[in-house]
């Protein structure tokens, strides 16, 4: 993110225009980042996190929230996250900057099924 400060999120994209912050083994500021929160880990990524990408200039932060079975999509304006959508079952969450880019939340939610119910279709 900056000098002395490492996060590893959940999933991460860099644009073919950003590739030259991609190392060996470090990756330089995303142009998006998706956390999956749990009870553990919702302050860290709804405080810690949603401040240190802004402040590092990540343009789009997608918090997955599988209690909730929401997707929350924030997009960086003027240095600091505006909300761009919250996404509930049914639905399909839309990225600002990846034009083109949805994912439906329901496949997000999707949870493996139990041996017992593994011939069941989806």
């Amino acid at each position: 993110m900056w000098p002395e400060k490492i996060r590893e999120p959940d999933v991460l994209f860099v644009s073919r225009e950003h590739f030259d912050r991609i190392e060996e083994q470090v990756c330089g500021v995303p142009d998006l980042i998706m956390e999956v929160i749990s009870a553990s880990t919702s302050k860290t990524d709804r405080v810690e996190k949603f401040a240190e990408y802004a402040r590092a200039g990540v343009e789009e932060y997608w918090i997955v929230d599988p209690e909730r079975e929401v997707v929350e999509v924030y997009a960086l304006r003027k240095g600091a996250y505006e909300p761009l959508g919250l996404w509930k079952p049914g639905q399909r969450a839309r990225s600002r900057i990846l034009e083109g880019f949805e994912i439906s939340v329901d496949e997000i939610m999707r949870k493996p099924l139990s041996p017992r119910n593994s011939h069941k279709e989806l």
